[in-house]
């Protein structure tokens, strides 16, 4: 609350000009310390004195701290008794007055006259003036606090700016700290956080301190004063009542000096206490009542940053922790050689932004593929957004998309945002890209090399920053031949290509999967998980599996919901009739011969054996009832590649 000036009467005469030419000084100069030398000379001049003096007596000790003219030794135990008083006195040449300011206790103004000097200011007339000093020294001290306030609410906007951008709490505390060296001019900052498992306090950063981290018991020294009782506490130079508060091993194991300190309680928006704000050694002497407001403001900047940030942490903590759980939870199972390579190509690719078209037979698992390339990239934290375009009709793709305003057609009943904002920072994972109309296509690829979006009734470009995985099961290449997909498009989504092998490929891959989505899925129907004999397993290998690991996942289910024994035959697998799709089946396309047809049977024949027993020649020979040098002559005449294969 702001105090009103109050100045003391004076006489109705022309030395009123004297208090007017004070404040004309005053209003060019606008500083105390530089105006009261010439306001003292001015003084001595008006008023017809041999000497004034501005002077100060506090606790005993008395000084003169601006001086103009001649001052014979000062009449001490007078003095005292003005300021006890508070009263003017004039005696013996000397004339005094109390000055009241804000700013500085004991001041009074000193004046001395030859003895007798009839031209001399009467005591009424030196009251006034040393009335008019008051009245400058605290309109200075108020101007002097309100530009302070000005460039520490500066100050604070700046950095506020700068602590949002902080990535963690270690940096915030040091701008923090480093910002209240800076305003309040003091040699050390220490921040101390109370750790409430280990009753410690922990100061982060200790300007000066090797490490930056300062542990100190959480009762000790003036810092543990100040949380306990939730008040400021200062600590003067020249008071050793105070110093005795100080945590002098702090200092000998420092080997540091505190001379003056202050320190202010932290506390957080519920009023639970975090800590405290601590101030060492100000630069010019002792911290004052304008040090101690200004700390307050800013511990509680500090608290409310500090708390901001820890909500952040928890926030970043607790998404890591969901990345985590949902990255195991993505069922990538398979060791067979053409996984094993394939995963390997998904560790080296993952941590990029490269675009990757992933491709591949229905239900081979395109989108565990895109799950996991997210989940080991480091926009793990982040968003995966999956999109189904062949779901999607040409019309509401854009829409879908890049999102639209309220209004901008009808049913857009208010603003919705599109597929490429919500996956910001994150992965959008469009399936079945292969089914997306040209038109479609076209904006995508503006999209994709332009990095903005327009929602549809909008007009306002929205950056994004989503990294695209696209997937299909038709081939782009010949697309593009026949003109269904642009060759564009095709050439930026195919930085990097993973093809996903048809489960047919996969050897004893088979028998894993089996076997998990089997616990699985009995898992949910609450019984134990059937086993599978060795005519089952066998017979689970030699199928074609045209449905790939969908129709395996499907046929488990079945088999946990269906069957009740203990043991899984060959018979009991609940096999479904189904069209063959593929590159395997095109021998059943009826615009072949029949001899072609037979070839390309006993190619996939051949392949599926090989790939069952994990590409040992003399097994899957024996398998098919052959010697190995025959099967390598029958892969020579189908022109099937036997350089990479065991001899």
């Amino acid at each position: 609350m702001t105090t009103p000036l109050v100045v003391r009467a004076f006489p109705q005469s022309s030395k009123r000009d004297l208090f007017a030419g004070l404040l004309t000084q005053f209003e060019q100069i606008s500083d105390f310390d530089n105006w009261i030398s010439p306001a003292l000379q001015l003084l001595q001049k008006q008023l017809n004195l041999s000497g004034v003096a501005l002077v100060q007596g506090v606790k005993g000790q008395w000084r003169v701290l601006f001086q103009s003219g001649v001052i014979p030794e000062l009449p001490i135990e007078r003095l005292a008794d003005v300021l006890d008083t508070e009263s003017a006195s004039q005696a013996e040449g000397w004339l005094a007055a109390t000055i009241e300011s804000p700013i500085e206790q004991g001041l009074l103004l000193v004046g001395f006259a030859n003895n007798p000097d009839p031209q001399a200011a009467s005591i009424s007339e030196f009251d006034a003036a040393a009335a008019g000093v008051g009245l400058v020294a605290a309109y200075s001290n108020r101007l002097a606090r309100w530009t302070n306030r000005a460039e520490r609410l500066q100050a604070l906007l700046d950095v506020t700016v700068k602590w949002d951008k902080s990535q963690d709490s270690e940096s915030l505390l040091d701008a923090i700290a480093h910002t209240a060296t800076r305003l309040l001019k003091a040699e050390r900052a220490t921040i101390f956080l109370i750790d409430r498992a280990r009753n410690l306090l922990i100061g982060k950063p200790a300007l000066g301190v090797e490490g930056g981290e300062l542990l100190i018991p959480a009762d000790a020294g003036v810092v543990g004063l100040a949380i306990r009782t939730g008040h400021p506490q200062r600590v003067d130079c020249d008071v050793a009542q105070e110093q005795a508060l100080v945590h002098r091993d702090v200092d000998q194991k420092l080997q540091f000096q505190t001379r003056s300190l202050i320190c202010v309680p932290i506390r957080d928006s519920q009023g639970r206490d975090l800590g405290a704000f601590e101030l060492i050694n100000k630069l010019s002497g002792n911290f004052d009542n304008e040090d101690e407001e200004a700390l307050i403001e800013l511990a509680a900047h500090a608290a409310i940053a500090i708390e901001h940030r820890r909500q952040v942490e928890r926030l970043v903590t607790s998404k890591k922790r969901v990345a985590d759980q949902a990255q195991k939870q993505v069922p990538w199972i398979g060791s067979s050689p053409v996984m094993t390579k394939l995963k390997q190509t998904i560790d080296r690719v993952a941590d990029t932004d490269l675009a990757i078209l992933i491709t591949g037979e229905n239900g081979t698992g395109k989108e565990v593929a895109a799950q996991m390339v997210h989940y080991l990239s480091g926009r793990r934290d982040q968003v995966l957004v999956a999109v189904n375009c062949a779901a999607i009709t040409e019309t509401l793709l854009e829409s879908e998309l890049f999102g639209h305003e309220k209004g901008a057609f009808t049913d857009a009943h208010q603003t919705r945002v599109g597929k490429f904002e919500l996956a910001d920072g994150g992965t959008l994972f469009l399936d079945e890209i292969g089914d997306m109309s040209l038109g479609g296509q076209a904006k995508l690829l503006r999209v994709l090399e332009e990095k903005v979006v327009v929602r549809v009734g909008g007009s306002v470009p929205i950056a994004t920053n989503a990294r695209v995985l696209a997937a299909t099961n038709q081939n782009l290449a010949q697309l593009v031949r026949e003109k269904k997909f642009r060759e564009d498009l095709f050439f930026r989504l195919n930085v990097m290509a993973i093809e996903m092998p048809p489960l047919r490929e996969r050897g004893e891959d088979i028998l894993q999967l089996a076997d998990y989505f089997l616990e699985l899925f009995a898992v949910k129907v609450r019984r134990t998980t059937p086993r599978l004999t060795d005519a089952a397993k066998k017979r689970l290998l030699a199928h074609p599996w045209p449905g790939n690991v969908r129709e395996l996942r499907n046929m488990m289910e079945r088999l946990a919901y269906l069957t009740t024994e203990p043991m899984v035959d060959a018979i009991d697998l609940p096999f479904i009739d189904a069209p063959y799709g593929g590159a395997s089946d095109d021998f059943l396309a009826l615009d072949q011969s029949l001899a072609s047809a037979t070839e390309q049977f006993q190619a996939d024949f051949i392949n599926r054996h090989i790939a069952a027993a994990r590409g040992n020649m003399t097994e899957a020979a024996k398998n098919m009832g052959l010697h190995r040098s025959n099967l390598y002559r029958k892969m020579k005449q189908l022109g099937l590649a036997t350089d990479s294969l065991e001899p």
